[in-house]
């Protein structure tokens, strides 16, 4: 994950904009580009914004090598003269300026995610890969802190859908943001490796169905937790708690499946450490948790501690329940107290919405298997992510449409980032440059970006600039977080937006607006074009 992507990972016409900026003269002319989304993910009111570290990355590395330039060569009109490929072998990164709002941060509708400096045909150059950088990554670590908010605080999440993810790149990108979004860790083994994310899980059914008896069980023996002890038979040991256990919860023994039994004592040797298994590939109640029990409790008496179950179907918060009756029911018969402590995970195509539903009925759930409905976004396939140029040569540049959504908001800008008494931000107020920086406790007066021109105000009982420098001079600039600080940090920022604007479904709209003058210029420029 830390390779940048090549400069070729754009589209064509970035190319053909840059032979007509150079064959007319304007290649280095001083330019700016806003990268920002239109309309906030999933119905919702915040944003995740993430992708930094990789665009920053591809920057460092920006330039084309003799190979992409024949390729350039070939794949361009015969007509483009010979010294634009020349000049592109001089193309680099070098005199760009990208300022960031920081990794990890809750951003909003308009307002500029990255804001690029550069000449001209440079800057126009990074338009698709820095969009391509950006919306993924943003896009899924928004769904994931959706999914980390439905859940609550206590329950673990685990992300598992690389094996839905589109192709490998996909599946990366997926675990990476997911985790830094807010889950606890993934199933994705080259993730783990390339991003220090925590790895987890256990078997699937064909695990569990490749058995069929215990004959099938090699080696049957294991040696107690300290080592030192002779190896005992736990088949023999699992049978005599298989018979404890159906005797306390009154289940016929010729219920249980034999071939999941060899399946829980094969994977017990392997895993006397980490036993957690999945208890739906027959009969949850009649087979799965009380050949679970057997093993567990077997596993016990050579002081081995089980972790808990897995389900993968069914009514997943009444079976929890159920399940954590049985475990009560035998840490208290056979006297073992953490037993009722063992951790019961679920999964099962889970949305945002039956998660939702799950929390909201009594449960005994520990941990949580998201999947396709997170790292596909099943509910919006993409952020839209835009990039737009706001200035050349120091005038103010404007995107005109009829379409008042799609209009642009010109000029460099600084955008303040306000909040009230409460600690709460109210406001992103985007001004022009040369204005002057909002203070605490002034009061701020706005036009808010959807209103009928209203002047709007507020007084600022904290203020904060949203960007930073992050690459100057061909180097990076800043200090860039660990991804669990980044995490961390995803986490905080959104705990102070106020529950109002957090909150899933329905949220207040948050207000983005700009300066009186900033609001000026856009009339101007409007008038000017006559689209007035």
């Amino acid at each position: 994950m830390g390779s940048p992507v090549s400069s070729l990972l754009t589209d064509l016409y970035q190319f053909t904009m840059a032979y007509g900026y150079w064959k007319s003269g304007r290649q280095r002319e001083p330019a700016e580009f806003e990268l920002f989304f239109r309309d906030p993910p999933f119905g919702g009111g915040f944003t995740l914004f993430f992708g930094l570290h990789e665009c920053l990355l591809f920057l460092r590395h920006f330039r084309f090598s003799g190979e992409d330039i024949e390729y350039l060569e070939s794949a361009l009109p015969s007509t483009v003269e010979k010294a634009f490929f020349d000049y592109l072998r001089t193309v680099d990164a070098s005199e760009v300026t990208l300022s960031s709002v920081p990794e990890g941060s809750v951003v909003f509708a308009k307002v500029p995610l990255l804001q690029v400096r550069g000449p001209l045909l440079v800057v126009q150059l990074l338009e698709t890969s820095l969009l391509c950088l950006v919306n993924y990554a943003s896009l899924v670590a928004t769904n994931a802190a959706r999914f980390r908010q439905a859940a609550g605080p206590d329950k673990k999440l685990l992300e598992l859908g690389l094996r839905r993810a589109q192709g490998p790149n996909g599946g990366l990108s997926a675990s990476k943001y997911s985790y830094m979004g807010g889950f606890d860790s993934t199933s994705n083994v080259l993730a783990g490796k390339l991003c220090g994310i925590p790895v987890a899980g256990t078997v699937a059914h064909s695990y569990i169905t490749s058995f069929s008896s215990l004959e099938e069980v090699q080696p049957w023996t294991l040696r107690p937790a300290n080592g030192k002890d002779p190896a005992v038979d736990l088949i023999s040991l699992a049978k005599v708690w298989l018979a404890q256990v159906c005797s306390l919860l009154q289940i016929p023994m010729n219920q249980v499946n034999c071939g999941e039994l060899a399946a829980f004592i094969s994977y017990g040797i392997a895993f006397p450490h980490n036993f957690l298994v999945l208890v739906d590939t027959y009969n949850v109640m009649r087979s799965g948790i009380i050949n679970f029990c057997a093993v567990a409790l077997a596993l016990q008496e050579l002081d081995y501690r089980a972790l808990g179950v897995r389900l993968d179907s069914g009514n997943l918060a009444r079976q929890s329940i159920e399940i954590r009756c049985i475990f009560r029911s035998c840490a208290a018969h056979f006297g073992i107290p953490w037993f009722e402590n063992l951790s019961i995970a679920v999964s099962n195509n889970i949305s945002e919405q039956s998660l939702l539903e799950l929390m909201a009925q009594e449960n005994e759930i520990n941990v949580i298997g998201v999947g396709t409905n997170l790292v596909t976004c099943v509910a919006q396939p993409s952020l839209g992510c835009v990039y737009k140029l706001v200035q050349v040569k120091h005038c103010p540049r404007m995107k005109m449409s009829e379409d008042p959504e799609k209009m642009t908001l010109p000029g460099s800008k600084t955008v303040f980032r306000v909040y009230d008494s409460t600690g709460h931000p109210v406001l992103d107020l985007l001004a022009l440059e040369e204005e002057p920086p909002v203070q605490t406790g002034q009061e701020v007066a706005f036009f808010a970006l959807g209103s009928r021109g209203e002047i709007e105000k507020v007084t600022a009982a904290a203020v904060e600039v949203l960007h930073r420098v992050y690459f100057r001079d061909g180097q990076i600039c800043e200090h860039l977080p660990r991804i669990t600080e980044i995490r961390s940090y995803a986490q905080t920022s959104l705990s102070k937006l106020s529950p109002v604007h957090r909150r899933l479904h329905e949220p207040h709209p948050y207000k983005v607006a700009v300066t009186e003058k900033l609001y000026l210029l856009l009339n101007s420029l409007q008038t000017n074009n006559h689209l007035q």
